[in-house]
């Protein structure tokens, strides 16, 4: 599991780790020591700051001008975002006397908003837009180190690699773009020790998933290209919604049709092979009973044309007339491309969850599987609670489990409760980790989960 990222724990003396910190930064810049209670997701950003000779007296330079700063901000792909940021972000910040920053991917900063006077102090440090944060700039600081690890960051103190940044505290996320999964850069909440507390993370991260799930309609999937070998060259595509949904809706030819259950499950299936099908493939795929004579495939294809005309199937072998765009498709795409929050956003359920045709329950399963693991490898814990209080989520043990471990410790009691009550329920699971484990933070998988 990643390192928590909270930048004090519960209990502690903001003074007095201050203090502790300060002695750290000065051992590890004295001679690469990382002593207590340096966490380790900052030890390792310290290191590869050392590495590259970034110094702890580093100032920060500003490479865009004014003008040549409004020129790329108004082309960066988070000017769209900026209402997102300021709805959620702007009104915080300024009552609390902290700072709303969004940088590009490599650090450099495009705004930097909030209250005035901690403007003033930010202006004094060259906090400002078009000055370079990056880890290789300006050492560990939360936007800089949130675009160089992928992952959302909080930074208190003298956890900053530069001295000068050490009466500061920030907290950072990146935003990724919907499509691709790639980081487009973070948005930063930065000011004083009052940041310093679980849920200044938890809140950018929020903020962070908002202005993807924005960027994500403003944005939505382009049609597919034509295929080849749909013999459709040039046709415009149709598109089928099929998650969360026994019946499919498909739009073809500009009208929506509401298919049968069986009808569903043909173009979910036609949709996932645009290669096509041959008859005892789709009549495999179909029906659970295998002794189905292929005149009754036949008959079902007949009812669709009849209903489709001539948006109807293809045949010998079986594909769509012209290219399908379906929704659990783009799913797929945006999770292998890790633009998991985007994803998950408009993840409305599972494909035809009422279907038990063979080659439907097979890719409803892989589609789950690839989600859940997506949703775990991420280990956000908003992600997760979504996840988990879903209908398809309630009884996943596995996904309880990572927001145990997701969670600070003083929040993990019911998220334990519930994987002892799915343990008792479904039998322990093989390589499970024990919940008194998570509840130390001793966390193994050579034991599997027990009452």
């Amino acid at each position: 599991m990643s390192d928590p990222l909270v930048a004090l724990p519960g209990g502690t003396d903001p003074v007095e780790r201050t203090r502790e910190l300060r002695r750290a930064h000065a051992a590890f810049t004295r001679d690469g020591r990382v002593e207590a209670p340096v966490r380790a997701v900052i030890a390792r950003s310290w290191r590869r700051c050392a590495r590259a000779r970034v110094s702890p007296e580093c100032a920060p330079r500003v490479e865009l001008a004014e003008a040549e700063l409004c020129r790329y901000r108004a082309e960066h792909p988070l000017a769209r975002a900026m209402p997102v940021f300021r709805d959620l972000v702007g009104a915080f910040a300024a009552h609390g006397g902290h700072l709303l920053a969004v940088c590009d991917a490599r650090g450099g900063l495009l705004w930097v908003e909030g209250e005035p006077g901690t403007l003033r102090r930010a202006e004094r440090l060259g906090f400002v837009p078009g000055a370079r944060w990056s880890e290789t700039a300006m050492g560990t600081n939360a936007p800089g180190t949130a675009v160089a690890v992928g992952e959302p960051v909080q930074v208190f103190g003298a956890e900053h690699f530069s001295r000068r940044v050490h009466p500061w505290t920030c907290a950072a996320a990146p935003v990724r773009d919907p499509r691709t999964g790639g980081v487009l850069g973070a948005v930063d909440i930065t000011g004083g020790d009052g940041l310093a507390l679980p849920h200044s993370l938890a809140f950018v991260r929020a903020v962070a998933r908002a202005a993807e799930a924005q960027l994500a309609l403003l944005d939505p999937e382009p049609d597919p290209e034509p295929d080849p070998a749909s013999g459709a060259t040039g046709a415009a595509a149709d598109t089928l919604t099929a998650l969360g949904r026994d019946e499919a809706l498909l739009v073809s030819g500009g009208r929506t049709v509401r298919l049968s259950r069986r009808h569903s499950e043909i173009m979910a299936l036609l949709a996932h092979h645009p290669e096509g099908l041959s008859g005892e493939e789709l009549v495999i795929a179909l029906y659970e009973n295998e002794t189905v004579s292929p005149v009754t495939l036949r008959a079902e294809m007949s009812r669709l044309r009849g209903l489709l005309g001539d948006g109807a199937p293809l045949s010998r072998p079986y594909r769509t007339a012209v290219p399908l765009a379906a929704d659990f498709s783009a799913l797929t795409r945006r999770l292998a491309g890790g633009a998991v929050s985007a994803a998950l956003h408009r993840y409305p359920g599972p494909l035809l969850p009422a279907s038990t045709a063979p080659g439907i329950v097979r890719l409803r399963r892989r589609i789950e599987d690839q989600a859940r693991a997506a949703v775990v490898a991420r280990a956000d814990a908003g992600l997760l609670t979504d996840w988990v209080c879903s209908p398809w989520g309630a009884d996943d043990p596995e996904a309880w489990q990572a927001l145990a471990h997701a969670l600070p410790p003083g929040r993990r009691a019911a998220a334990l409760a519930r994987v002892r009550a799915l343990d008792l329920e479904l039998g322990p699971r093989q390589g499970a980790v024990r919940p008194e484990a998570v509840r130390s933070g001793r966390a193994t998988r050579s034991q599997p989960v027990g009452p």
